[in-house]
């Protein structure tokens, strides 16, 4: 068996290595983006060399998911109405949904339902941020982490099958089922890919850390608790499918502690959830 894990981690491994680098633009856009003296116009020079990447932040900025009152056509416009936060985080993640889209992904988890249960995790991270006081600017950064909370997932070959199904049967989390037969879980490939794509600490955080939240560190404790929260609540309401129906749920208490929150407002959130689902599917059609 130890064998079996050795070759399990090795095959990940190799997987990731294959998967595309993120584009120049978007390592530009994310080099910006991480200075404290970085203007709007420069964000604007780099994104706007980039057709394809202009195109796909001007479409996301008049969807549904935004809800502006009129067009905006201009990329200087986009950048100096959502801030550039908004604006790197849109570039980041159109850029690794391309990235990951055509991966050779078990037939585990139907690629339509993956998606369908991050998207659901982005916008609940992102509501229970604004119920928990985070200012605007940085509120489009937990639906980001909420999105790409389960990119480990996507290198697992098809014993992953296997792995979901005695998770489902024996009605365990499956983190738990995948450190048994696997010797790795999805927390630890998530930690490989964020480091290949060099997202930022609180991204990797959540990535690596949602599902064991002590592991994070103070500084990002809370965040990594409001993903928590947000993936816990698309998976009692199974929104979408990604192989967790039985999740741990006696943390949940020191999550909603972590975050200052409470469950009225978690049990509220469902009015609004899938009416904000239904707009940030415009994330993957960009």
């Amino acid at each position: 068996m130890d064998l079996d894990r050795d070759n399990q981690r090795k095959k990940i491994e190799r997987f990731i290595q294959k998967m595309p680098s993120l584009s120049t633009t978007v390592g530009k856009v994310l080099e910006i983006c991480s200075r404290t003296d970085a203007s709007p116009n420069e964000l604007n020079k780099v994104i706007s060399l980039d057709p394809v990447l202009t195109g796909q932040v001007l479409k996301l900025i008049n969807s549904a998911y935004y809800s502006l009152m009129s067009k905006v056509t201009s990329l200087t416009r986009a950048i100096t109405m959502l801030g550039m936060n908004t604006v790197k985080n849109m570039a980041l993640s159109t850029a690794i949904i391309h990235s990951v889209a055509g991966a050779n992904k078990s037939k585990a988890l139907p690629t339509a339902k993956f998606w369908a249960h991050s998207i659901g995790v982005g916008v609940s991270a992102k509501l229970l941020a604004v119920a928990s006081g985070v200012p605007i600017q940085e509120r489009e950064e937990f639906f980001i982490a909420g999105l790409l909370h389960d990119l480990g997932k996507i290198p697992f070959g098809d014993e992953y099958i296997h792995v979901l199904s005695v998770a489902r049967q024996e009605q365990r989390p499956l983190v738990v089922v995948e450190r048994e037969l696997l010797g790795i879980d999805h927390q630890e490939v998530g930690e490989l890919i964020a480091a290949k794509w060099m997202l930022n600490d609180v991204m990797s955080s959540c990535i690596c850390c949602h599902h064991d939240i002590d592991m994070a560190v103070d500084a990002d404790r809370a965040k990594v608790a409001i993903v928590a929260l947000a993936n816990m609540y698309i998976n009692i309401h199974d929104i979408g499918y990604a192989g967790d129906p039985f999740p741990e749920y006696t943390n949940a208490d020191k999550l909603l502690e972590l975050t200052g929150l409470d469950w009225p407002v978690f049990a509220a959130m469902g009015r609004t959830v899938e009416d904000e689902i239904q707009k940030a599917q415009i994330f993957l059609q960009v």
